[in-house]
């Protein structure tokens, strides 16, 4: 089962709502100079590492941050449904960093510090159109609306040609925009590859009945304490064949979360038997 959805909201997504209208409202009342600390400068990025995190939480302003959570708060939930919390979230922070390394590796483009969620927020953008490339998306002020890739593709496009032309924009770090596309395309990819794989070896396996999933069933006692009962060989080759004909009939990319971990840790003890 999925993350369960509270007023529209994942709960990764909805923490990340809370946390950076909470930083916000710090940076805006009680530390108004919190940017002089937290935010990534690429000419410091050496002496204060952290600042590769802590940006993502720092805003320019109400519209910067409105902008930023609307499209969080959009997109976040299927994202995070698609491939479970402690994955969204890894994927959000990496490719926030992902925007931080490529500004850190492009300093002379752009030298000045850099705030704002929106890197991490263009890599959960990207996720969605990988997912759901087709989904009608409805951008105002346009008449019509327009399917998630090609919104994605059009960000990606502007970011670029702002970064090119930093002059046409002053102050808005397009490329750090542009490093988190690019990190979680490479994670959905290496994803992706990494499930394909998985689903390979398991399909050319002809012993499946030797592979026990290491999952535990537990039964509550009275005391509180849990004992850990392992699925029997027969319950997990039934449960790969269900895995694999889900595969066949509607794609690699329709598994749950559980299936997924399910799928790469019996191609794991697979590959370790072998």
């Amino acid at each position: 089962m999925g993350p369960q959805r509270m007023f529209g909201m994942t709960p990764w997504v909805r923490r990340l709502l809370v946390a950076n209208l909470l930083v916000f409202l710090v940076q805006e009342t009680v530390y108004l100079n919190a940017a002089a600390t937290f935010a990534f400068d690429p000419m410091n990025a050496l002496s204060r590492p952290w600042t590769a995190v802590t940006y993502l939480f720092l805003h320019a302003g109400i519209l910067h941050l409105a902008f930023n959570l609307l499209a969080l708060f959009i997109f976040g939930p299927p994202v995070e449904e698609r491939m479970g919390g402690r994955a969204f979230i890894g994927f959000y922070l990496a490719s926030g960093i992902g925007g931080a390394l490529l500004s850190y590796a492009l300093i002379l483009i752009r030298p000045a510090s850099i705030v704002g969620a929106s890197a991490a927020v263009y890599g959960v953008m990207l996720a969605f159109a990988w997912y759901w490339p087709d989904e009608p998306i409805y951008v105002f002020p346009l008449p019509e609306p327009l399917s998630a890739k090609w919104l994605v593709a059009l960000a990606v496009l502007l970011s670029l040609g702002l970064a090119l032309f930093p002059g046409l924009q002053p102050g808005v770090a397009h490329i750090a925009h542009l490093g988190g596309f690019a990190t979680a395309f490479l994670w959905l990819k290496i994803d992706g590859w990494r499930l394909s794989r998985a689903e390979r070896r398991l399909r050319g396996s002809p012993e499946r009945g030797v592979l026990v999933h290491p999952a535990a069933l537990t039964a509550r006692r009275g005391s509180g304490e849990t004992k850990a009962r392992p699925r029997s060989p027969e319950r997990s080759t039934a449960e790969i064949d269900r895995v694999l004909d889900k595969i066949s009939a509607t794609g690699i990319g329709s598994l749950t979360p559980a299936e997924r971990r399910f799928l790469h840790e019996m191609s794991r003890k697979m590959r370790d038997r072998d």
